[in-house]
């Protein structure tokens, strides 16, 4: 990140936890500085450091290094998150729709997806109900990326034994939907008005309007053009993984800590400065272009939304809302084969 940002961020922490100001002992000695500790914590999370290999450069202790981290993730997440984990405002969903719609895709939000995180310090007792396909206990991060590899909606806490579809389900993603007070994403598709946003996911996820997946083994120009584009728009939120595992090695390697409030509060603030980041190198202005492939919200605690699910089903799990769905994909692959048609000829 850049240096002002930098700055900005240490001012803001140091200003709501004491922590990190320096103090002097009973004897009048100096203590450690804010930048040690900020800087002990950033290294940690940044490059997947142990606490204890801090000390050579910061010339801080592992205990104090470990602490700092902690308190340092805690007023992260206090401080910034209304901010940088908040839901699309009327604004966003229209900046939003303007970029979907220059990429062929009217009404998209955003590209849904989820990643694992391995527990390396997974209590015993817990093992069988984390341990994923490949074994290891994970936990899993359900999150919306846009083309800015944005990150809109978060959700962490399942054990790796779930699938997409069970994340799904414990989420809030829906919530605000279901309760009528989501921003409104009006558009026109083939002369047709819709109200309702959707996501693109892969081939596991429900067939709901609101979600639009690709087409498998499709057959015919028209069909092959669609899984082609919404394939490409869809690595959004693999980017955005990515790019969040490469600024913050802690996330791409296993977790040793052992405390899932903690694991909780390291993930946020990843997000959350991920975010920060993207906005201090947004370019608003910038030409919108087809990336070729690459190898590859608020979050909440987790908590019981049963309630709110429940309410989301009885509203959209319905026959209309596959027939919407699938109503809503022929009407893209209709917009992007005219499109198709148009530039050639």
């Amino acid at each position: 990140m850049s240096r002002p940002l930098f700055l900005r961020i240490f001012d803001a922490i140091q200003r709501h936890d004491n922590h990190f100001v320096q103090q002097r002992d009973g004897l009048g000695k100096l203590g450690l500085s804010g930048l040690q500790k900020i800087t002990a914590a950033f290294r940690m999370l940044a490059y997947g450091l142990p606490a204890d290999s801090t000390d050579e450069y910061i010339k801080i202790g592992e205990s104090t290094a470990i602490e700092s981290l902690k308190k340092f993730c805690r007023a992260i997440v206090e401080v910034f998150s209304n901010r940088y984990l908040r839901s699309p405002n009327a604004n966003d969903v229209a900046r939003l729709l303007r970029i979907g719609e220059s990429r062929g895709f009217p009404g998209m939000l955003g590209s849904l997806d989820c990643m694992h995180w391995k527990w390396k310090n997974c209590p015993t007792a817990w093992g069988g109900q984390y341990a994923g396909r490949s074994g290891s206990p994970t936990i899993i991060l359900e999150a919306v990326a846009d083309y800015d590899l944005w990150i809109w909606h978060a959700y962490f806490g399942l054990p790796g034994t779930n699938n997409d579809i069970n994340v799904l389900e414990a989420s809030h993603l829906f919530a605000n939907l279901a309760e009528g007070t989501a921003p409104p994403a009006n558009y026109v598709i083939n002369g047709k008005n819709y109200n309702m946003g959707y996501y693109l996911t892969d081939g596991i996820y429900p067939k709901w309007s609101t979600l639009v997946q690709t087409i498998h083994q499709p057959r015919g120009p028209k069909k092959k053009l669609f899984a082609k584009k919404q394939e490409g728009c869809r690595k959004d939120v693999e980017r955005a993984f990515g790019v969040l595992q490469s600024r913050f090695a802690i996330v791409a390697g296993p977790s040793r800590f052992w405390n899932k409030e903690v694991l909780h509060d390291i993930m946020t603030t990843c997000i959350i400065m991920h975010n920060m980041i993207i906005e201090d190198e947004r370019v608003d202005d910038a030409h919108i272009e087809e990336r070729a492939e690459v190898p590859i919200a608020d979050v909440e605690r987790t908590g019981d939304d049963d309630v709110q699910f429940q309410e989301f089903l009885a509203r959209h799990k319905k026959i209309k809302d596959r027939e919407a769905h699938i109503e809503l994909r022929n009407a893209l692959i209709e917009h992007l084969w005219s499109e198709y048609t148009n530039s050639e000829n």
